[in-house]
């Protein structure tokens, strides 16, 4: 009897082994634990916010104290440029801080009367151009009316000047640029306080640092640490120092000059050329001696080619004879790296930046210089641009190529065979005999 389609339903329905099978699970808890967020992604995104809050926070706080932190640097660059002079007053028996501030009060007034008698002279100068002005514009106007046959007279120059609109614009312009110029001369006065302020607590409590600094270091990293410390004052102190030395002496030998061609402020004007020469690298020189040759051209023309001439003169004297020897133990860097150093210096802290930008090369550079591992050179010519082998070897293959091309053998090729048959000598004997 064929079985029906109920016996077979009824059959597939029952157990075989006489249990009932596991019921699934409703369609409604499945959705459920799908759609359920795991537990650890709400601690995940509150962790997120949280670090990008404190970057924000970083970001912004560090915006705000990249002035202080500019100066802060600035600051202990100085300390450690006039840290030889202190330590030196301390090994005598002065008190650290009583030594600092002796430092410092020679450095104000040697800057305080460089700047009044430099403010002079321009005073001067300046008073001296607006007195003779009229007779200046008196001969220009001459020379006009003389070479184009023109009939210009100063009283209409004056009163087109002084009823034209551009002296209108540039006096109202000045006018709203007083209180613009006030506010950087009380905020620069403000930045300088603050650089001598950290300065003479760097120089001050300089051991006190380096035993704050030193406590937190393992004992390895302290010794790296002060020796570090150590490169930085020798290559900023010796920086300082030989520069000051040469200024000094380019200061009386252009004194000297000047005095000699009668030329007004001489005092003055050499230790212009003196500091600016030596503190702006490789064009220093020509910088300071424009205004030199400007007051020697008021008093004659061929004074200024006079200045021009020794100033090109001692420019060379100064690279290839006193620099080398003045320099050589204290800040050997390469005038081109330090160039850069200072336009780097310049671009990034403004004029205290040029200052700094070499001391701190020159002790990076030594610091360097101290870790990396150096090995003898070889004594190739190429080493000491002289022309390398590659040059005679290249001709060599040249004039190979052509005998072989004539049927012959170059020299490095013949054999003994080919020599002896040459000289017509056999193998047996030196008369050519078998």
């Amino acid at each position: 009897m064929a079985p029906t389609d109920e016996t077979a339903q009824a059959v597939q329905q029952t157990p075989s082994s006489g249990t009932t099978p596991p019921t699934p699970p409703p369609a409604g808890d499945a959705v459920g634990q799908g759609g359920r967020m795991p537990r650890w992604l709400p601690r995940a995104m509150v962790l997120a916010l949280a670090l990008i809050a404190v970057f924000q926070l970083g970001s912004w706080a560090f915006h705000q104290l990249t002035g202080l932190l500019i100066n802060i640097l600035i600051a202990f660059f100085l300390a450690l440029a006039i840290e030889p002079a202190v330590s030196w007053m301390a090994s005598h028996g002065i008190r650290r801080g009583l030594a600092t501030a002796l430092v410092f009060l020679g450095a104000t007034v040697v800057a305080a009367g460089f700047v009044t008698l430099l403010g002079s002279m321009l005073a001067g100068q300046i008073v001296r151009m607006v007195e003779g002005f009229p007779d200046y514009l008196d001969s220009v106007i001459n020379w006009i009316n003389t070479t184009f046959h023109t009939e210009l007279r100063r009283v209409d120059i004056q009163e087109g000047l002084l009823h034209s609109d551009w002296l209108r614009k540039y006096v109202q312009n000045s006018a709203t640029g007083v209180l613009d110029v006030s506010a950087q001369v009380l905020g620069g006065l403000f930045q300088m306080l603050t650089i001598a302020l950290f300065s003479f607590y760097f120089a001050a409590d300089g051991p006190r640092l380096r035993r704050a600094l030193c406590s937190v270091l393992p004992p390895a990293r302290q010794a790296e640490v002060l020796r570090a410390w150590e490169i930085a004052v020798n290559k900023t102190g010796g920086y300082l120092y030989s520069r000051g030395l040469m200024a000094l002496i380019s200061g009386v030998a252009h004194y000297v000059l000047l005095a000699l061609l009668d030329v007004p402020y001489a005092p003055v004007l050499a230790v212009w050329v003196g500091l600016v020469s030596q503190f702006i690298p490789t064009i220093g020189t020509y910088l300071a001696g424009a205004l030199p040759m400007l007051i020697a051209f008021t008093v004659n023309p061929w004074y200024a080619l006079w200045v021009l001439i020794f100033v090109v003169i001692y420019q060379q004297f100064e690279n290839y004879v006193l620099q080398p020897k003045l320099t050589s133990k204290t800040v050997d860097i390469h005038p081109a790296v330090a160039f850069g150093s200072v336009i780097a210096g310049t671009a990034l802290l403004g004029a205290l930046g040029a200052l700094i930008a070499i001391p701190a090369i020159a002790t990076l550079q030594a610091f360097l210089g101290a870790y990396v591992k150096r090995y003898d050179v070889t004594d190739d010519p190429r080493v000491h641009g002289h022309r390398g082998r590659g040059a005679g070897t290249v001709v060599r293959g040249v004039r190979r190529l052509r005998l072989r091309r004539r049927g012959e053998r170059p020299d490095s090729e013949r054999t003994d065979a080919d020599t002896r048959t040459d000289t017509g000598r056999g193998p047996g004997s030196e008369d050519g005999s078998p």
